[in-house]
């Protein structure tokens, strides 16, 4: 039999600890282990059990680009008759209390990453309603920015600190609104509207404002997906499975995730891939949960909180997609 060095002209490195950056097709052996390793990369989906988060709850907000590094804040608590201004940062593994939000809120837009990030509008019972104030993350405290034109909850958001977009929403009473704004840094400036207005959607985890996905919420028919090229938005495939208060994670207006929804438990766990071009039901998340936080990428995705019906949520958990690297540990069986 031909050797390992026969095969691939070189010999296994050995090695105390795994590589920081493997690549695909990279193979060791970990000394520290006594076992050979190897980079592959994954072939479907899954969910994984994450961190349970200190404060258990729901309507709440979140942002960060993957499921190792992500920030959760305000929503509703079991024990709380209002909003909150909890603010919680996860590693991966953990969830640690950070600083508060200024204004307490639940229904509110998220973008950006764990070191600079934006959350727009917002609700706040009994006493404001719906809010058009902006707030800011610098990886360590909250600032108050300039507030939206119209004042909502339930809006979808994306983008970066500096450049973010807010879409939909419920303004003023129960009917949703299809304005759309954009953030420069500076003030937000309202563009072209969704073509069906809706709030409690989800969208896409885009870094920039010009590529971004909105798909569901409480509109009818609640399975349309609308996408944002940066200028105007266009109705593309539906999801398979029509819903609303749900997670969502996605790269820009090509790449997407749906998790979870309301009405539980019809739709609690059911998970969503977009390529592009057409949705496609993947993994069923572990816990059904409507009205959750959600973050990340198509590829790597956290959702944590929400409730189902009966009891609302602490835990978190992690999406690792198709396509993604892994490490794996190869055994004589």
């Amino acid at each position: 039999m031909a050797s390992y060095k026969e095969i691939f002209g070189t010999n296994i490195e050995v090695v105390a600890s795994d590589p920081a950056n493997p690549v695909a097709g990279q193979v060791w052996y970990n000394s520290t282990d006594n076992v050979v390793k190897g980079e592959a990369v994954t072939t479907v989906g899954s969910w994984a059990t994450g961190g349970d988060l200190n404060v258990p709850s729901r309507y709440g907000g979140m942002l960060g680009n993957d499921n190792t590094a992500a920030l959760a804040y305000g929503g509703l608590t079991p024990t709380t008759p209002g909003e909150v201004v909890t603010c919680e940062l996860y590693n991966g593994s953990t969830w640690t209390e950070v600083n508060d939000l200024n204004q307490s809120k639940s229904f509110m837009g998220s973008s950006g990453s764990t070191t600079a990030g934006l959350v727009s509008g917002g609700y706040r019972y009994p006493t404001s309603g719906r809010l058009a104030t902006n707030e800011s993350w610098n990886g360590t405290s909250w600032t108050e920015d300039a507030d939206l034109n119209t004042a909502r909850s339930g809006n979808g958001a994306s983008g970066s600190q500096t450049a973010a977009i807010t879409f939909g929403g419920q303004s003023g009473d129960t009917t949703p609104v299809a304005v759309t704004e954009t953030w420069n840094g500076t003030s937000w400036t309202e563009v072209g509207d969704l073509n069906t207005a809706r709030a409690s959607m989800a969208s896409s985890n885009s870094t920039s404002n010009t590529a971004t996905l909105a798909f569901g919420g409480n509109s009818s028919p609640n399975a349309i997906t609308e996408s944002w090229n940066g200028t105007s938005w266009t109705e593309v495939a539906d999801l398979n499975t029509g819903r609303a208060g749900f997670g969502g994670a996605g790269n820009d207006n090509t790449s997407a995730l749906g998790f979870g929804g309301s009405p539980t438990p019809v739709v609690g766990r059911i998970t969503e891939s977009y390529d592009g071009t057409s949705w496609t039901e993947v993994a069923d998340m572990t816990t059904q949960r409507a009205y959750g936080e959600g973050t990340g990428s198509s590829t790597s995705a956290l959702a944590a909180g929400g409730d189902d019906g009966a009891t609302i949520h602490g835990s978190s958990e992690e999406w690792t997609g198709a396509g993604a690297p892994v490490t794996v540990t190869f055994t004589d069986s």
